[in-house]
């Protein structure tokens, strides 16, 4: 399956229905939970974290905050402190986040912030680790090497990138759950373009060199429909 380019989903258009940008961002923690997205992370984390008593994590495109909690949650089983700054670019999506969870706004060692992870607003080396999870597959093969790039100037130790797997039966997989898990119409819109729009983990190789970084740590979700990495720069 070719990736389909230029393609837009609703929740990059007007937010401007918040009953509905909350529904999606409930269905996308449901789906997480039930697909193991932080334990993907999670994992490319620790391979990083090695020998670290604390860390610090920027979030990029942190969404319903549900990933970034995990992350927190599962530091502090491990002995590991993890202090998280979780950023998107739309405060419409901040906003719903803590109308959804209001303990967000007040669960400590998380800090909440606008910024854009193209062009983000931090020093070099700012951050222990850089993470981002399913924002790849929302930018074009130019963004989503500065995307890449900006993750890699504010991390010391390294990025971890989490996301969708493209392919023919990965569509119809997201099309049938979305349908059966998903409540909100952003969710069953936006669940199967997401995967159509997916970068293998060959093609986010090639992006990752492009933006001078090196795989260190490849992870696949049973199934194949999920991947994450962990990189450092070249």
């Amino acid at each position: 399956m070719e990736r389909l380019a230029g393609a837009a989903e609703l929740l990059d258009g007007t937010l401007d229905d918040p009953a509905a940008l909350d529904a999606n961002l409930r269905d996308l923690a449901r789906l997480n939970r039930l697909l193991g997205a932080a334990g993907l992370s999670r994992r490319c984390l620790g391979r990083l974290a090695a020998g670290a008593d604390a860390l610090t994590l920027l979030d990029v495109g942190v969404g319903g905050g549900d990933v970034a909690r995990a992350l927190m949650a599962g530091a502090r089983r491990d002995g590991l402190g993890l202090t998280v700054t979780a950023v998107d670019s739309r405060r419409e999506v901040l906003d719903a986040a803590v109308r959804v969870d209001p303990e967000l706004a007040r669960l400590p060692g998380l800090t909440l912030a606008v910024a854009d992870g193209r062009a983000l607003p931090w020093p070099d080396g700012a951050f222990d680790v850089a993470h981002s999870s399913l924002v790849l597959h929302h930018l074009e093969p130019v963004d989503a090497v500065a995307f890449l790039r900006e993750l890699g100037r504010v991390a010391r130790r390294g990025i971890v990138v989490n996301d969708l797997a493209r392919g023919r039966h990965l569509w119809l997989g997201a099309w049938l759950l979305t349908r059966l898990v998903g409540r909100g119409r952003l969710t069953r819109h936006d669940g199967p373009l997401s995967v159509r729009r997916a970068y293998t983990l060959d093609e986010t190789r090639q992006l990752m060199r492009r933006a001078g970084l090196v795989p260190h740590l490849e992870l696949q979700a049973p199934g194949g429909h999920r991947w994450a990495i962990a990189a450092v720069r070249a």
